[in-house]
């Protein structure tokens, strides 16, 4: 080996470990860019099955859809989305309870309001489901701080939402028959 081809190997191997570091520099980089987009995607998503429930309650004064499906069939949204956080696409949806429908009636303001998140696998097993809103599955911590929340499976996007106020989450446990 000569001198000359020893230089080159030395220039080769500092021009490799420059081009290695940054790269452990740009991959997290990388990683919170796209998760950042992912949240913005997220909160655009959530936003459009608000919207498609506020357009069903006008066409359907006094109901609310059972299925996500029905808000396609309805025209109130173009096409299904999914959930961007997760791997599956699955959203949990936010069901309407019986104490909720009864405060809107009465008009209560300071007792907060109750939903009811549900896998939307289990929406199949619950009576007269009354999907109002959707929010993520995943429990992942977010980037983005979104309604005081920093998680996913907390931000939640339903149609009647106070931002101001947090309502009391109720999670859907499937009841074992004896």
């Amino acid at each position: 080996m000569t001198k000359k081809e020893g230089y080159t190997l030395l220039i080769l191997m500092v021009a490799v470990s420059i081009l290695s570091i940054g790269l452990l520099i740009a991959i997290p980089v990388w990683q919170t860019q796209i998760q950042r987009e992912k949240e913005e995607e997220l909160i655009f998503r959530g936003k459009q099955y608000v919207e498609a429930i506020r357009i069903y309650q006008l066409k359907n004064p006094g109901s609310f859809p059972r299925t996500l499906e029905e808000l396609v069939e309805e025209k109130c949204l173009r096409k299904l989305f999914s959930d961007p956080m997760t791997e599956h696409g699955e959203w949990n949806i936010i069901l309407l309870t019986g104490r909720v429908a009864r405060q809107r009636r009465q008009q209560r303001q300071s007792s907060p309001q109750r939903v009811l998140v549900a896998p939307l696998k289990a929406l199949s097993s619950i009576d007269n489901p009354r999907i109002i809103g959707v929010v993520s599955s995943s429990t992942k911590k977010s980037i983005r701080i979104y309604f005081e929340q920093d998680t996913y499976d907390k931000w939640l996007f339903f149609y009647g939402q106070d931002p101001r106020k947090m309502p009391d989450i109720i999670f859907y446990a499937k009841r074992e028959k004896d």
